[in-house]
């Protein structure tokens, strides 16, 4: 079992490395592998997405690395092998996003990135800190973790998904945050599970047992 977190420049991969690996160590999960190699995403058994940063940045710095994206949509579009995005990875999944420009997304799930806007102005942006889910939409990825288990967020924008179906969770900021994202074979969390302590760890967990 090979779990790939795609490296494109788009972050420090340091500390999701460790916490995979732990968690496949404790699962029994296999191997985690950090790479930006297309070929390597075409073997993986299942595929990590992490992106910090602006959502054109990312695109941008996906599309860059050769063949990587069309590794990727290959592996999880056809070949149907379970995929997390986390923070701006699971922004890409969306149609579009509205950071400082229109850009295309993945449109794995229908919805688009857009600013976050409180509806109490004392509250600051980029939402920063923890956080309470709330549950919409029973998961697998969800095993273990309750309404009111905490999330470390980190972000200026979130997704407005097109269905509520593919909601897993959300926050309240002033109005609700999309937390965790889903349908098929894909799952997408705004916030860091490596820096969300039990809960992020659980989900790593789960992820890694997923078999959809």
């Amino acid at each position: 079992m090979l779990t790939v977190l795609v490296d494109y420049d788009s972050g420090n991969l340091h500390s999701a490395e460790k916490a995979f690996q732990r968690m496949a160590q404790e699962t029994g999960g296999g191997e985690v592998l950090v790479t930006s190699r297309p070929e390597d995403v075409a073997r993986a058994d299942r595929i990590v997405l992490p992106g910090d940063g602006a959502f054109p940045a990312c695109r941008a710095a996906l599309d860059g690395y050769g063949g990587l994206f069309e590794a990727i949509e290959e592996a999880v579009r056809v070949k149907g092998r379970p995929f997390l995005g986390i923070c701006v990875g699971m922004q890409m999944m969306a149609s579009w996003g509205r950071e400082y420009r229109d850009t295309p997304g993945f449109d794995w799930v229908g919805g688009e990135v857009v600013k976050i806007t409180p509806a109490d102005p004392a509250l600051k942006v980029p939402h920063m800190g923890w956080n309470d889910l709330a549950i919409d939409n029973p998961h697998a990825l969800l095993d273990g973790i309750s309404t009111g288990d905490h999330a470390y967020f980190v972000h200026s924008y979130h997704m407005h998904v097109t269905d509520p179906a593919h909601l897993l969770a959300h926050v309240d900021y002033a109005g609700p945050i999309t937390a965790i994202i889903g349908r098929d074979t894909m799952v997408g969390m705004q916030f860091h599970p490596e820096k969300s302590q039990a809960t992020g760890l659980r989900m790593i967990a789960n992820f890694l047992r997923w078999n959809p």
